[in-house]
């Protein structure tokens, strides 16, 4: 206690003297044994927060969370805590050649966009088929287990009269296309859900990669979350059709 009270009184000398910028000094995250337990002011919002593993808690973070930071619509909308997100924690399924192939491409994707997108456009002859139809249908069919970090937004019925809100909540200020799916009409396979979102990452990276649009102009939809993963849909029964409103 003692140590932590001489920092403390040494750091604001040294504020007071100008010779610690304050701006500089601020984005710099402080934890000790004693203050972990705290909580931590976060200061990004959207995205940014899913793509930092400091603060990510994937589906485990609470609507309140989600409305307060901009999160809504980022991920599915089934609240799942962190020790079965723990539990869920795998590679994925086994993989055949095709889906191995995405799966190295899905981790480059992660690591660097702009040269995900350059092998993607060099070898689009090649990759054509793992990005779209038929190894598409298999990521679909996997999507729960393959999950790394959202792609689109996702809505689903307890979301209607917040769409036209939630959609600022993703970070592109332009969009120039979009593709929306229910998920209930994929490659003549079942009703996949929330696992449908595959289909639409796959067909935009296509048109990145054939017609040279820019990605970060593009957004994918999941219009209805379905599945019964764990980790991927509410479990909830899909809405009659005359329930669709995309005036939400």
């Amino acid at each position: 206690m003692l140590n932590q009270i001489r920092s403390s009184s040494y750091l604001i000398r040294r504020l007071k003297q100008g010779m610690i910028n304050p701006a500089l000094h601020t984005q710099t995250r402080w934890f000790t044994p004693i203050e972990g337990h705290r909580p931590t002011i976060v200061h990004k919002h959207s995205l940014d927060i899913l793509h930092d593993p400091w603060f990510n808690k994937g589906t485990a973070f609470s609507m309140t969370e989600r409305d307060r930071l901009d999160l809504r619509g980022t991920s599915s909308s089934k609240l799942v805590d962190l020790k079965r997100l723990e539990n869920h924690a795998r590679d994925g399924p086994s993989d055949p050649n095709a889906l191995a192939t995405w799966r190295i491409l899905n981790r480059l994707h992660d690591r660097n966009e702009t040269m995900y997108y350059k092998v993607r456009i060099a070898n689009i002859e090649e990759y054509a088929p793992v990005m779209y139809t038929p190894t598409v249908g298999l990521v679909c069919l996997n999507y729960g287990g393959l999950f790394k970090r959202p792609r689109g937004m996702y809505f689903c019925a307890e979301d209607c009269g917040e769409m036209m809100s939630m959609v600022y909540n993703w970070p592109a200020e332009q969009v120039d296309k979009i593709v929306v799916t229910d998920g209930s009409r994929i490659l003549g396979l079942e009703d996949l859900g929330v696992q449908g979102m595959g289909i639409g990452v796959g067909k935009l990276d296509l048109y990145v990669a054939a017609a040279g649009i820019n990605p970060q102009r593009l957004l994918r939809l999941s219009g209805w979350i379905l599945s019964a993963l764990v980790v991927a849909g509410n479990g909830q029964s899909r809405p009659a059709i005359a329930a669709f409103d995309f005036d939400c």
